[in-house]
């Protein structure tokens, strides 16, 4: 499926999208399961699950730390220049996931065009990646609707 629309992001109630942000704690492990990853500085970092993070947009320099952080794989579900001429590139940052070690996916999602075959290709990836993963947008809060909508 193919994203070529560019548009603003915000709830279908009108407000604007996004998790808060710094104050999220550690994945929460659920029955037996230990946290697999450690909280990290990043824009509107949230755990939603022991396997399991969103954050806002990454840079390029922010897959180090990622990596460091316990992170195996990273999806990006952001448009190629939804936020400008900013916004880093997806060939930019899989070049710097791939080179510290992170697996990473881009499967970019138009928050108002989302639809179940985005939520089922993106829990495709979850299963099929090394865990813990880490999914970002622009707020974390387009992956939290495709973690959430199954």
């Amino acid at each position: 499926m193919s994203n070529s629309h560019q548009t603003s992001h915000t709830g279908s109630d009108g407000s604007a999208e996004g998790p808060q942000s710094g104050t999220s704690s550690p994945a929460m492990p659920s029955s037996g399961e230990s946290s697999a990853y450690q909280f990290i500085e990043l824009p509107f970092f949230a755990a939603l699950h022991s396997s399991l993070a969103v954050a806002g947009q990454l840079s390029p320099g922010d897959m180090a730390a990622i990596r460091e952080a316990g992170f195996s794989s990273v999806i990006n579900n952001r448009p190629d220049g939804e936020g400008g001429p900013s916004q880093p590139s997806h060939s930019e940052i899989k070049a710097a996931a791939d080179a510290v070690g992170l697996h990473y996916v881009c499967q970019p999602v138009i928050s108002s065009q989302m639809t179940m075959d985005d939520v089922h290709q993106f829990h495709e990836h979850l299963e099929a990646l090394p865990k813990p993963v880490l999914a970002f947008c622009r707020t974390g809060t387009r992956c939290t609707r495709l973690f959430q909508a199954r």
